[in-house]
């Protein structure tokens, strides 16, 4: 029990929590504070363990700009997150019960997530993770739950590059073999790696993670590691984030860079970040499981057809990079219109098969790139306007989804869902004005600087032949 006197953490962090973490890891040199911006990136301070309780008792000032950052780490004075607060501090209170163990750390360190609130302890509107919560509050208002679970793909890639300059497979740490193949559910392959695989496994069980299965996916060096099913989307966010570093770093620690880039080998298909989820209501029933003899639940339905109804607009989400409109490409397990189906990899919404009672939606149009939070809180939303419009999911499709019709509603390009997503009254509801208007600016912003890159393409293809 603390002994320290009453506070209040706009969080619901417990001073108790860090104190007992002490108690019991005297090991604990330092730790590490982090929130996560408008791309998903951990942005903080390594503090000192002397610091901890403090970060507990009165948050940790973090300057605003934080929110405001590209993914190149430069200001985006369109976001009024810089000079127009005089990039004051706001403060990052802990979320509760993410205090955790770092892996395989000499001396050991530990890590807490955080979120940003303002010095009277409202939750900073263009915090991504604030976004999310807004959701799922909005389904608590309704007496309901939404559950889920994101699937983590990535790419273990050789820290040296090919002799034409281009990246390639990681060798194996076991024996040093390289894949130039698509091993695809290989159980020889992976034996290679098992040394980091394990690091990871470990890692993950410090931190609270139930990672499961483990498989060689459909590229070159690509696997996907799935995460056990969360009661709260929250934690099933946290849970992604958090594991993303954990791969980075282990992987670091064999001399292997993990990518999360959307797509990174033109030949191969690129790595998803697909998001399975179900809503429950009070009594812990499923509202998507069909019921007695029919053939599918109409609320299921309508989300369906809200998810549809949205998707055009939410494509930045879901694609928030140059790189990641790469990934969409007929047969390459990208869905590239506004299909569903039924155990089907082709289309966009998947209604995995199996038992009733478990019924989900499985979202798969999102990159490993886009940010979870942000996925989630645009899911949701539009889970919940299907339900209040009775929105219709029109035709199942069945067979190859990739011959489909293509939407000519859905944007083609990077530019045009950044256009879509700035117009779009669907998104600033869904994320907030103040964190759709940070996330569309910080887009804009990178899309101009990439607009001024001259690329190696360009004098290949133009230098000698204009």
């Amino acid at each position: 029990m603390s002994m320290t006197s009453s506070f209040v953490s706009p969080s619901g962090s417990q001073l108790c929590e860090a104190e007992e973490f002490l108690a019991a890891h005297p090991e604990v040199e330092a730790i590490d504070i982090m929130v996560h911006d408008s791309n998903g990136i951990g942005r903080g301070k390594i503090i000192r363990r002397h610091e901890l309780l403090s970060v507990y008792k009165n948050g940790r000032p973090i300057p605003i700009s934080i929110m405001g950052l590209d993914v190149c780490s430069d200001d985006v004075h369109e976001t009024g997150l810089t000079w127009d607060h005089g990039d004051g501090d706001l403060l990052g209170w802990p979320i509760p019960n993410s205090l955790k163990l770092l892996h395989n750390t000499s001396p050991a360190r530990a890590e807490v997530l955080l979120s940003l609130y303002e010095l009277d302890g409202r939750p900073m509107s263009s915090d991504p993770r604030h976004a999310l919560v807004r959701q799922v509050q909005a389904f608590a208002d309704r007496g309901l739950h939404p559950a889920g679970a994101f699937e983590l793909e990535f790419f273990l890639l050789s820290q040296d590059r090919d002799g034409l300059g281009k990246i390639q497979p990681a060798a194996a740490i076991v024996d040093g073999q390289t894949s130039r193949s698509t091993d695809v559910y290989s159980i020889d392959f992976m034996q290679g790696f098992l040394p980091l695989f394990n690091d990871i496994y470990a890692a993950a069980e410090k931190a609270g993670i139930k990672a499961e299965t483990v498989i060689s996916e459909f590229a070159p060096g690509q696997y996907e590691i799935t995460i056990d099913y969360r009661e709260n989307v929250l934690a099933a966010a946290d849970d992604l984030v958090r594991l993303k570093r954990i791969v980075r770093a282990q992987a670091r620690a064999h001399g292997i860079d993990a990518c999360f880039m959307a797509k990174p080998m033109a030949d191969h298909p690129g790595s998803g970040m697909h998001f399975h989820v179900s809503v429950q209501d009070d009594q812990g029933q499923n509202i998507f499981a069909e019921q007695d003899d029919e053939e599918w639940n109409a609320t299921l339905l309508h989300a369906i057809g809200g998810l549809r109804d949205t998707m055009a607009e939410s494509m930045l989400i879901c694609a928030p990079h140059l790189n990641s409109w790469r990934r969409f490409a007929s047969q390459s397990y990208a869905p590239m219109s506004t299909t569903w189906g039924v155990n089907n990899r082709s289309v966009a919404l998947r209604i995995p098969s199996g038992d009733k009672r478990a019924r989900r939606i499985e979202h798969r149009p999102s990159g490993v790139d886009a940010n979870p939070y942000l996925v989630g809180a645009m899911v949701l939303a539009g889970i919940l306007h299907g339900i209040d419009a009775k929105s219709d999911a029109g035709p199942i499709t069945t067979g190859n989804g990739y011959d489909a019709a293509a939407d000519p509603d859905m944007p083609p390009d990077w530019r045009s869902a950044i256009q879509r997503a700035k117009e779009s009254a669907f998104l600033k509801s869904a994320l907030g004005e103040d964190m759709h208007r940070t996330f569309v600016a910080v887009k804009e912003a990178e899309y101009n600087r990439v607009q001024q890159i001259i690329s190696e393409v360009d004098f290949d293809l133009y230098l000698h032949r204009i």
